[in-house]
């Protein structure tokens, strides 16, 4: 049986190539996703446990919780430095500093824009950093950049820079550039080093460290030297080992990895799904193929168990082949995700291919078509050979009272009631109980495409006619002649579009929410922030505008920790004689101009839920301190609003209560409204410090919404990937159609079609398939992204839905486009049928 099904796998080239392409798709897409997420999470791995081999041991404090960051004293560097075995002891200082280049743009991403301190060992130099330019820095106003920061901002040595920390900004000479490890520098980041007295001074206390790196002397054995330096250093502190170090790191990235790799999993998945579609499709149209063949082999003897292992071990023969070429092919995907989508933070990493994935993606492979040719092997077994000798088997149409149609109406409605209930309720299981629905609704939808086939082409073939009459009607006519191959072509197809869709609504609808919900409120023409991590904003922040001729500005001073009305609470505290003419304060209740008086402002939101009223007196503890307040305006706001806050208070309420609030930003309106010489005269009055950030409204609006445009490019991405197989199926079954039909396309060649005619007939067929599946899935994808944002409209006030009718139409576009080029191949072996061979076929 062997032979007879290695025999049959070869004698039929053309077919064992579609096959064979067939599953080589899925299993590409397997074995891309796979090695990619391998990829990168052992490049994040390798970066974040790259530098501490120099490290033999890391002395830090211990931080209770809750409390200001210990730190190390200078002394305590010292006595380490004299215990036997140590070469070095370095005191570390670590501290925010941003660095912005010279058109005044922020260096590295906002996570990881760091200072440091320089700490030479005796003989000058620093084992962390590598000088490729000068020197590191001497005195309290010299600097050293990282190389990549030097680079991006166009700074040499001798540049004058202006760097921005927590306590401000000063200038600095460039001293040095360097390189250095990601120990000491996040890939993406920024790094600025000072003189050790000045970071200690900068960052923490004079005399003071972050932490101790000790550097072992050579021939040292850092297990038993980890017992001498713990003998001595403070009992407050620990003492790690580098090695334990760079392992805590490969953990931390390699979970941080893991919701990559799931999501990359997630995808394949999809395609997988999408493949097996064309897979299945495949080995039902061969097999159809040869039911005289099989038929022959059961006249001379083979019984129907003989045969089906000759089929089944065909399957398993062509998974094989089509595995190894996948997993080749696969590997060159990942290769190029790497170039489309490189790693954000750091350089491209080498590829991984693990034994686990080679074995995921032969499991796969095989057992595919072996699954996708069990049921018409079986159909083609129920098939008298008497029978099946005198014709091929006939294509079992749709029927609307078929078992398929029924349980797929049945899975239809499910669905779509199941879906429904989730969108119109709410809780922490809406979302569940919607996927659930919409998977049910999907496979339904799936079932019925070969029912809706039939009114689908009906609907279009007038315009096929008018286009082309002979081929418009024929290509109608072979569309519907197998609904279930048209059905399953297209089914491919409906699921990329129905992810695509939903995702476009999803993200449109998010995309305008978060629109208005960070540009509405802000009247103002400026909002200042402070970067994540970097500048504490102070009321103090804000008072250099007051040489701002013609500015109105108020900062917004975040105050925490009260109890009002015995209720959590946070303050903010405004001015306010100009805050309403720097916020838009929807007032339903009450006066805004009551903050004058002592009074305080409360959203409508915080005040519906505790029931508080206009002129309502509550009681105020914060920490040991006691008062009272009165509610003199109820205001709409949106809880999620970057600005609005719960309850406005004015400044001088939470200077009783708080003498060092934090100002969380600055809104600011210049005299002449917006524009680049208002801009620049509102960051040359905070101190051109490079760690504050002047935003005008459309900087805001970019920064709050690039995240989600980000995430839906390469949602987006990956779908088309899936996008690409559906239309690789509508290329293969055209092809294995055209196969079939031979002796029809020639007959028809004979009649007087020309091979312009044969063409643009199967391209219609092309496009027909295609409309059809681009319909249902978009159809699919609005409903579901309508239930799915209908969630968040109970927690998330001001979301609605929004229909991006460019974007979907885009998507139709690009699927018929996919459908047509798909058809270039097909249509050209239709076209260069020989007459009298396929005429003369029986």
């Amino acid at each position: 049986m062997f032979r007879t099904a290695l025999r049959n796998v070869l004698a039929h080239k053309a077919r064992l190539l579609m096959t064979v392409f067939a599953v080589m798709l899925g299993v590409t897409f397997v074995t891309g996703s796979l090695v990619y997420g391998d990829s990168l999470k052992q490049a994040a791995v390798d970066r974040a446990s790259a530098g501490y081999d120099r490290v033999s041991l890391n002395v830090a404090p211990n931080t209770l919780p809750g409390a200001p960051p210990a730190t190390l004293g200078a002394h305590t560097a010292a006595t380490l430095a004299e215990v036997p075995g140590v070469a070095a002891a370095a005191g570390r200082v670590n501290g925010f500093a941003a660095v912005a280049d010279h058109e005044g743009r922020l260096l590295g991403s906002a996570e990881f824009r760091k200072g440091g301190n320089f700490a030479p060992a005796r003989d000058g130099t620093d084992p962390a950093y590598r000088f490729t330019a000068g020197t590191g820095p001497a005195g309290e106003h010299a600097i050293a950049l990282d190389e990549a920061s030097a680079a991006k901002g166009g700074y040499r040595v001798g540049d004058t820079v202006r760097v921005g920390t927590s306590t401000g900004a000063a200038s600095y000479t460039l001293q040095g550039v360097f390189r250095t490890d990601a120990s000491k520098l996040s890939p993406g980041g920024s790094l600025v080093l000072f003189a050790d007295a000045a970071a200690q001074k900068l960052f923490l206390r004079p005399g003071r460290y972050t932490d101790i790196e000790i550097t072992a002397a050579p021939g040292t054995d850092v297990t038993q030297l980890l017992g001498r330096v713990e003998a001595v250093m403070p009992k407050d502190s620990t003492a790690v080992t580098g090695a334990q170090l760079a392992r805590l790191q490969a953990n931390t990235a390699s979970s941080g990895s893991d919701t990559l790799s799931q999501m990359m999993l997630g995808f394949a998945a999809v395609a997988l799904f999408v493949a097996t579609f064309l897979i299945s499709n495949t080995f039902t149209m061969l097999v159809s193929r040869r039911t005289r063949e099989l038929a022959l082999m059961r006249a001379v003897g083979a019984t129907r168990k003989q045969v089906r292992r000759i089929l089944l071990t065909e399957s398993v023969l062509v998974g094989l082949i089509a595995s190894v070429a996948g997993i080749l092919a696969g590997t060159g995907v990942a290769a190029l995700l790497q170039e489309l989508f490189p790693a954000a933070d750091g350089p491209a990493a080498p590829l991984t291919l693990l034994p686990s994935t080679v074995i995921i993606a032969l499991v796969v492979g095989t057992a595919l078509p072996v699954i996708a040719a069990w049921v018409p092997v079986r159909r083609a077994m129920a098939i008298p050979p008497v029978a099946a000798l005198g014709a091929a088997e006939p294509a079992a149409p749709a029927r609307a009272g078929s078992l398929r149609t029924g349980i797929g109406a049945a899975l239809l409605l499910t669905g779509a009631a199941t879906t429904l209930y989730g969108a119109l309720t709410t809780g922490e299981d809406a979302r569940t109980v919607i996927g659930l629905g919409a998977a049910l609704t999907l496979t339904g939808a799936i079932a019925l495409i070969p029912l809706l086939s039939r009114p689908f082409t009906a609907l279009l073939r007038p315009l096929l006619v008018r286009v082309s009459p002979v081929q418009g009607e024929l290509a109608a006519r072979n569309t519907v002649r197998d609904p279930r191959r048209t059905g399953a072509t297209a089914a491919a197809l409906a699921i990329a579009l129905a992810l695509a869709s939903g995702l476009s609504v999803l993200g449109a609808s998010a995309t305008q929410y978060l629109d208005g919900a960070t540009t509405r409120d802000i009247t103002a023409d400026y909002l200042v922030q402070a970067p994540s991590g970097g500048q504490r904003m102070t009321p103090a922040t804000a008072e250099p505008l007051k040489k701002l001729s013609g500015a109105t500005y108020s900062p917004l001073n975040q105050s925490t920790e009260y109890q009002i009305g015995g209720v959590r609470s946070v303050l903010t505290g405004v001015d306010p004689a100009a805050i309403g003419r720097l916020l838009r304060y929807e007032v339903t209740a009450g006066s805004l101009d009551s903050l004058a008086e002592g009074k305080v402002a409360v959203a409508d939101y915080k005040a519906r839920a505790n029931g508080w009223k206009v002129g309502r007196s509550l009681p105020v503890n914060r920490l040991d301190q006691q008062g009272e307040v009165t509610i003199g305006a109820i205001y709409h706001a949106d809880e999620q609003s970057k600005v609005l806050p719960s309850i406005t208070a004015p400044d001088s309420l939470v200077a009783r209560f708080d003498s060092a609030p934090n100002t969380d930003s600055i809104v600011v309106a210049t005299a002449g409204g917006p524009g680049r010489a208002q801009l620049a005269s509102v960051v040359k009055a905070l101190g051109d410090n490079p760690a504050l950030s002047v935003l005008d409204k459309e900087a805001v609006r970019a920064e709050d919404t690039s995240g989600i445009g980000d995430q839906l490019n390469l949602f987006h991405a990956l779908l088309s990937m899936a996008l690409v197989i559906a239309a690789l199926g509508i290329a293969n079954t055209l092809a294995m159609s055209v196969l079939e039909r031979r002796k029809e396309i020639g007959t028809l060649r004979a009649l007087g079609l020309d091979r312009a005619g044969v063409t643009r007939m199967i391209r219609m067929e092309a496009l027909l398939v295609g409309g059809l599946g681009a319909a249902v899935g978009t159809v699919m994808g609005i409903f579901t992204g309508w239930a799915l944002g209908n969630t968040l409209q109970e927690s998330v006030a001001g979301y609605a839905l929004v229909i991006p009718w460019g974007q979907l139409a885009l998507g139709v576009l690009l699927a018929m486009a996919g459908a047509l080029l798909a058809s270039l191949w097909p249509a050209r072996r239709a076209a260069a049928v020989d007459i009298p061979a396929a005429t003369a076929a029986q």
